[in-house]
């Protein structure tokens, strides 16, 4: 936008793994992208810090494999060699005072076969016979988005829900199954639902064939959604001769950002809060930075890969963008911590055999969930011989009291969980506790809904897209995919406007 002819400017405004896709998607187009991050870090949930003298994940920790986006984009950075294999991702649920195998044929905790959920010994007998009706039940009736949690009662009964649902979709979001929107959480489930009157069968539609004994799990989670930052052990496959779940990067998924940045070729700026965002004569201005000392930005397009509420109040000043303000506001975050341990070999006499497990809010444990992280990638054990590294997540939404807590005292906490759950000898070696506040987006019910307003308001202003997991998914893969559709989105806003055709020549 400086001169006739020069190319013109994209502003990314956010630095996290949405953010540097788009910038990266943008790398061969004959514009000048420049990343404003407003922390003094680029990453986002993307984050390797020392433990104990080794780097270690305390963001996000996997992406799921099974979708195409992230593991391309990590090859297409020049990190594909590092791409690393769980040694397995066998889940396990802490739950009426025992540690039970998560069933095989689920889909987030929606069970595809009672028999086999009757020996877990999740349920108690009463809510065992409750859950082993559902096969006989009439359809539910459905209409339009209802809460994962009332729906799966009327299928299954509240057990099903509190020791099965709840503990998985709390893992990936960090919300609670009476809030969160069956129809954006579990998008798969929802229409397979439609095609069965049983959930049960709804959910066998979209699991891998049963296994012969002994083959391993074969539970499956939503496509669009995977860890971010919250804990969740995994589920999925250990075994089966298909390909993993789940992937990570052997030094980190931390260390992704760093690559994508430089790969980009973009102008990557940090401690760079952008403060307001306006229409201008040929696109738009931004206002960098504290009011006394502000900084201009014209920019030819934008694209917003915030949280919604930071990205709601930038459109406040747009016009006709007021329904896409709105909706964003609407979404609300969650806040949690990731609390890892280090402890000395000793203090297991034998290593578990499970990637890690899950903790239904209703028993009332401050962690909800737990990783092995030394067992689920073995390339940790190769690193930090001598050492089992584990990571405990704390706080669901609503439990933002908990995170008052000092590091030392959250640490205590999650390592007097970990002792009840496993009886895991003495004190860690060294621990971190990494706080994320306002981390998760929370897809409640009319989310889909929200984002289709969202979507609508952006198309009207010539030049603006958004990114990020505020959307279709807050998994990687999922956020890398919004990236992909925000950057095609202002380039072909660009080329309508003829401002691209004057660049390339």
């Amino acid at each position: 936008m400086d001169q006739p002819g020069a190319r013109p400017v994209v502003a990314i405004i956010g630095g996290g793994i949405a953010g540097l896709a788009a910038a990266f998607f943008l790398r061969d187009e004959p514009v000048r992208a420049v990343v404003l991050e407003g922390s003094p870090r680029l990453g986002g949930k993307l984050f390797v810090a020392e433990v104990a003298g080794c780097g270690v994940d305390v963001g996000a920790e996997a992406l799921l494999a099974r979708r195409p986006e992230g593991t391309d984009l990590i090859r297409a950075a020049g990190l594909g060699a590092g791409l690393v294999s769980p040694g397995t991702t066998a889940a396990r649920i802490w739950t009426r005072g025992a540690m039970r195998r998560l069933p095989a044929r689920q889909y987030m905790g929606v069970p595809a076969d009672v028999d086999e959920l009757a020996q877990t010994g999740l349920l108690s007998p009463e809510g065992l016979a409750r859950a082993s009706r559902e096969l006989g039940l009439p359809a539910t009736p459905r209409d339009g988005d209802v809460p994962v949690a009332s729906y799966v009662a009327a299928r299954f009964g509240q057990e099903v829900v509190d020791r099965l649902v709840d503990p998985l979709l709390g893992g990936v979001y960090a919300g609670r199954s009476e809030e969160l929107s069956f129809e954006a959480t579990l998008p798969g489930l929802a229409g397979a639902s439609r095609q069965r009157a049983s959930l049960a069968e709804a959910a066998a539609l979209l699991l891998p064939p049963p296994q012969p004994a002994g083959a391993g799990p074969a539970g499956a989670g939503p496509a669009g959604a995977g860890p971010a930052g919250a804990g969740s052990p995994g589920t999925g496959p250990a075994g089966t001769g298909r390909p993993p779940m789940f992937t990570t990067l052997a030094g980190g998924l931390g260390v992704l950002p760093a690559a994508l940045a430089a790969a980009s070729g973009a102008e990557v700026r940090t401690s760079a809060m952008v403060r307001e965002l306006v229409p201008a004569a040929h696109g738009w201005r931004l206002t960098i930075g504290s009011a006394h000392a502000p900084e201009r930005l014209d920019a030819d397009a934008v694209i917003l890969a915030l949280p919604g509420r930071p990205a709601g109040r930038l459109l406040a000043d747009v016009p006709g963008a007021a329904a896409a303000g709105t909706a964003l506001g609407e979404i609300s975050y969650a806040s949690m911590a990731i609390v890892t341990l280090a402890y000395p070999d000793t203090a297991f006499p034998q290593l578990p055999d499970t990637s890690g497990y899950l903790v239904p809010a209703v028993d009332g444990h401050p962690v909800k969930a737990v990783t092995f992280s030394s067992v689920k990638w073995p390339h940790l054990r190769t690193r930090a011989a001598g050492l089992v590294f584990v990571r405990c997540s704390v706080g669901r939404i609503g439990e933002e009291a908990i995170l008052q807590r000092d590091d030392s005292e959250l640490a205590a906490i999650a390592a007097a969980d970990l002792a009840a759950a496993t009886g895991v000898q003495g004190t860690p070696a060294d621990a971190r506790v990494t706080r994320w506040g306002g981390a998760l987006p929370q897809y409640t019910v009319g989310h889909l809904d929200r984002v289709a307003r969202i979507q609508a308001s952006l198309a009207a202003q010539p030049g603006l897209a958004a990114c990020g997991a505020a959307y279709a998914g807050v998994g990687i893969p999922a956020c890398i995919a919004t990236a992909r559709e925000a950057a095609d989105q202002v380039l072909t806003g660009l080329r309508a406007g003829s401002t691209l055709g004057d660049a390339r020549q």
